[in-house]
């Protein structure tokens, strides 16, 4: 009796299916390579994916049955595919065609297509720089029609950005929107922002001081962070050029409670005296610079925006005789230019809890710079706090 029981028992399992877990998994790519920070979402439910630094992405599905997803991200034409449960996928997204139907906030100050834009707005993702790779962006704008990168001191090697030929004081630099540049700070909010921390760049060539004051007579450079939910989850990238510069930059997505964040890390260093020209100066000035970057985007209810960032910044450079040492900061026996410079930024959006679309944007910033030029020392300290109140229809 007993062998009978148990052989039914046996029968009875045989005959329950197969438990078995539904869900979808792939990789998001272009013509270029993976494609990190693409969203994912399954048509018809709340379900939402964002690829990894690899463009992979995996997450259950509610049923086994046949679903519908959306597939976006900026500078490429979504792409919407049917799959089925455990079906690999390898989707490819194609660029957009001119970039008109893209997304654009630097003209108006809102969203708005590129096409609806009452100003020109130029846009360039992270692969375009990276296809130039320098140490900066305020290298790698060399590579932008209209826009130059001038250096202004040939033994320090500081400069601004000219475009159209106005100078360097004609140009706004701002970062999601907000102005962290000043007279004093020049163009060092373009130094120390990790490409992988970068959505996108837009870029107006012409007067946009109607929106952002007279220090955009020239022009305006928005730098644009990630989401922190589109961010990928780690990233790292490392440089060395044979004049022996080193430069690495780092990123991390982080989640705490109900926010989520980003953090990055640049460093740049370049210690190597050079004379080509035998002119007995140094051809390059010598760096060395460490920026951290630190935004987070609060969840709330609604779907209201609450995103704050930070970022501090630290460089040390010199230029001037070869034979130029640090105990001879601010003498005359052996001349030599050295700039030590410390700053913070602080940059905030926050959507007001009444009705209608009513945003309060800020920034703050504080810049501090030692400097001597021979013997001639130069203390600078300013501190800028910026506001903004707009509405929305």
């Amino acid at each position: 009796m007993r062998r009978v029981l148990f052989s039914l028992v046996l029968l009875l399992g045989a005959l329950v299916p197969e438990a078995q877990e539904c869900r979808v998994e792939g990789y998001v790519q272009s013509a270029d390579g993976p494609l990190p920070g693409a969203t994912v979402r399954l048509r018809g439910s709340g379900m939402s994916l964002v690829s990894d630094s690899a463009g992979h992405f995996r997450g259950p599905l509610v049923s086994c049955n046949d679903h519908m997803l959306e597939i976006s991200h900026a500078g490429y034409e979504p792409l919407v595919r049917r799959v089925r449960f455990r079906e690999p996928l390898r989707l490819q997204l194609e660029p957009r065609g001119g970039g008109l139907d893209e997304v654009v906030v630097s003209g108006t100050l809102k969203p708005v297509h590129r096409l609806e834009s009452p100003v020109a707005v130029e846009v360039y993702s992270p692969q375009f720089f990276r296809k130039n790779p320098a140490p900066s962006l305020f290298e790698s704008l060399q590579q932008v029609n209209g826009v130059r990168p001038q250096v202004n001191c040939s033994v320090c090697n500081t400069g601004d950005i000219h475009i159209n030929g106005l100078e360097g004081p004609y140009t706004m630099v701002t970062i999601d929107g907000m102005p962290i540049v000043s007279s004093l700070s020049s163009v060092y909010g373009l130094f120390g922002i990790p490409t992988q921390l970068m959505e996108k760049m837009e870029l107006i060539k012409g007067p946009a001081s109607g929106l952002y004051g007279s220090e955009a007579v020239g022009g305006l450079i928005n730098v644009i962070t990630k989401d922190p939910a589109k961010a990928p989850r780690g990233s790292l990238t490392a440089m060395s050029t044979s004049w022996l510069e080193h430069a690495l930059d780092a990123g991390a997505r982080m989640r705490a409670g109900s926010a989520q964040g980003l953090l990055g890390l640049h460093y740049y260093q370049y210690q190597n005296p050079v004379d080509d020209n035998g002119d007995g100066f140094t051809d390059v000035t010598l760096q060395h610079r460490v920026s951290v970057f630190n935004k987070w985007k609060l969840l709330r209810r609604q779907g209201r925006v609450a995103s704050f960032a930070a970022r501090y910044f630290y460089e040390d450079r010199w230029g001037g005789q070869m034979n130029w040492k640090r105990a001879f900061r601010g003498g005359d026996s052996v001349y030599g230019e050295s700039i030590y410079t410390s700053r913070w930024e602080l940059i905030g959006r926050y959507q007001l809890p009444v009705p209608g679309q009513v945003f309060f944007a800020f920034s703050a910033t504080a810049h501090r710079q030692d400097a001597a030029y021979g013997q001639h020392p130069f203390l600078g300290d300013q501190r800028i706090l910026f506001g903004q109140l707009t509405w929305q229809k």
